[in-house]
């Protein structure tokens, strides 16, 4: 008998299939879209954790699990430039956004940009490190070298730079800062994300943790701990077996009180009355007031300058003070020093602005868009000198080295470098200081503008990185926190708190020569991240997780073994 068969309709056959595949692929759809949302979610996370490595959080392990995770995820994406863009994206604003919260207390649109322009900045390099290689191992390291570098770029550009919210700042107490000495902050930025990395390459090739991915691992270790103790033993510049005596000055006072709602004559008032706690028996060189404590038309015409004047001579030591005066179309923010006879003996305007505090970038277009740029009703006009200023002391106290006193004279001048508030963030400036001769490096700033502790922590780490960079002392005099004295190993040595009114004193040792960061600067670690990303691209056409591991291996003199 034959077998029985059943025809099927040409529609049936047509229409059963279609409904499978839409049921499947909508299926697929949806989990694609979970799938999307999970990386997303998982991405933001990401940049979280690093936002807490940072100060004024401060749990610094974070950072490098954060950028780890964010790896990771965007290995298990597509490498379309949608997909990777996107998720760098979310991962850049979600660190940035609250680790520059301070910029919404002053201009809120200000603070709506930035985070995200440089989110952007951040994607956009993510993106194309994506596409240098089809090795996991070589990405990896691209996309550790892009962030670094897009970095270096926020340092420089916009606005003269924003270099906030940097991953150095979230190691600056930590011993992986000495390597600052070496490479300075771009390069310890570079080499947080190289550590983060290297995480991420560890759980991604975990399935392959066999000798020989065991042997590259450990040649990254190698790197590590040779590069760090090359940070212990490089050049930190010597003390010249002379010191200051310094006195910080902090009035005190109520944080987050913006210029245009306060009365000037109060923040001098208290910085006045807590100059007074010092007496002449505290046998000092130089009394330092933070940045903007008098506000002035003309400083050398004031009574302002009268009771400066006065303190000095009662003191019998110089002070230095910062001083706001009116200026053609704005103002100038300058440290001036009056010495123990109360005559004006030097002067350092301030250079680097801060945006959307000092000034307003966009002023116009914001003001358009409903932004209450009238918070900052001028902007400061910056200076052009070299970030330095003299100290008087009297011939005979040691105060300075023999290259900088007559012997006959009565008065010796003593060399200090200047980088005013905001311009401690920018290395460069600390640096033009101690170039100039500075011995020991001063940070006046004024902090009272902000609420909490983000720009006041950021700044704290900041000023102790320069401090190891520069081989200096920094002793930061802050109007109402923190006021700190920093040696040059970047350890704060003093702090007064925040809103507290107080003094605080120290025999700090004059210091000369130079740290090879000092001399070199930024450009050396900038090349050399643009030659890694350049290897990386041109030997991603023999498509080979072998250069990675040969590269690594090479770096410490051995050779993998298959």
């Amino acid at each position: 008998m034959a077998p029985s068969v059943r025809i099927t309709s040409t529609h049936e056959v047509a229409h059963q299939p279609t409904g499978v595949t839409l049921a499947k692929a909508r299926s697929r759809s949806m989990n694609a879209a979970r799938a999307r949302l999970a990386s997303i979610a998982l991405a933001s996370l990401a940049g979280a954790l690093v936002a807490i490595g940072l100060p004024p959080w401060g749990i610094w392990p974070t950072a490098l699990v954060g950028i780890a995770l964010y790896l990771v995820v965007a290995e298990r994406v597509s490498l379309r430039r949608a997909p990777q863009f996107v998720l760098a994206l979310v991962f850049a604003w979600s660190w940035l956004a609250p680790a520059m919260g301070w910029m919404w207390q002053l201009v809120p649109g200000g603070f709506v940009i930035a985070p995200l322009l440089f989110a952007f900045m951040h994607a956009i390099g993510a993106t194309l490190a994506a596409r240098l290689s089809s090795s996991v191992s070589l990405r990896v390291v691209a996309r550790v070298t892009a962030l670094a570098l897009v970095e270096a770029f926020r340092h420089f550009w916009p606005f003269g730079g924003v270099p906030l919210a940097s991953l150095a700042l979230g190691v600056a107490d930590t011993r992986l800062a000495q390597l600052g000495r070496v490479i300075g902050p771009l390069g310890l930025s570079w080499w947080v994300a190289v550590f983060g990395g290297a995480l991420a390459l560890l759980w991604l090739k975990r399935a392959e943790f066999g000798w020989h991915t065991r042997r590259v691992a450990l040649s990254m270790i190698a790197i590590v701990v040779l590069l760090q103790v090359l940070g212990v033993v490089a050049p930190r510049g010597r003390e010249t077996g002379d010191t200051i005596r310094i006195a910080l000055v902090q009035g005190g006072g109520p944080q987050g009180v913006l210029a245009i709602n306060s009365n000037p004559r109060d923040v001098f008032d208290r910085h006045v009355a807590a100059t007074r706690l010092l007496t002449q028996n505290d046998d000092l060189d130089l009394v330092v007031w933070p940045e903007n404590v008098i506000d002035v038309a003309q400083f050398a015409e004031s009574r302002a300058l009268e009771t400066v004047a006065s303190e000095a001579k009662r003191l019998d030591a110089a002070l230095a003070v910062g001083v706001t005066e009116d200026a053609e179309n704005g103002f100038t923010n300058a440290q001036i020093v009056v010495d123990a006879v109360g005559s004006i003996t030097s002067r350092y305007d301030k250079v680097r602005r801060v945006p959307y505090g000092e000034y307003i970038p966009l002023r116009s277009f914001l003001r358009a868009l409903g932004a209450p740029v009238d918070r900052v009703p001028r902007d400061a006009v910056a200076g052009r000198e070299r970030a330095i200023i003299e100290v008087p002391v009297a011939a005979g106290d040691g105060a300075a080295d023999n290259n900088t006193a007559d012997a006959g004279a009565a008065s010796q001048k003593v060399p200090l470098a200047v980088a005013i508030s905001w311009e401690v963030f920018f290395a460069p400036r600390a640096n033009d200081g101690v170039a100039a001769g500075g011995q020991v490096v001063l940070n006046p700033t004024n902090g009272s503008s902000y609420t909490g502790e983000i720009l006041q922590r950021q700044q704290v780490a900041a000023s102790q990185l320069r401090a190891i960079e520069t081989g200096r002392f920094v002793a930061q005099a802050a109007t109402t926190g923190f006021s700190v004295f920093i040696d040059p190993d970047g350890n704060v040595l003093e702090r007064i708190a925040i809103g507290k009114a107080a003094v605080v004193l120290r025999e700090v040792p004059l210091r000369k020569g130079r740290t090879w960061y000092s001399q070199l600067g930024d450009l050396p670690v900038i090349l050399l991240m643009l030659a890694v990303l350049v290897f990386i691209g041109v030997r991603s056409r023999n498509d080979s997780e072998q250069a990675f591991d040969d590269l690594i291996v090479g770096l410490v003199g051995t050779r993998l073994t298959e």
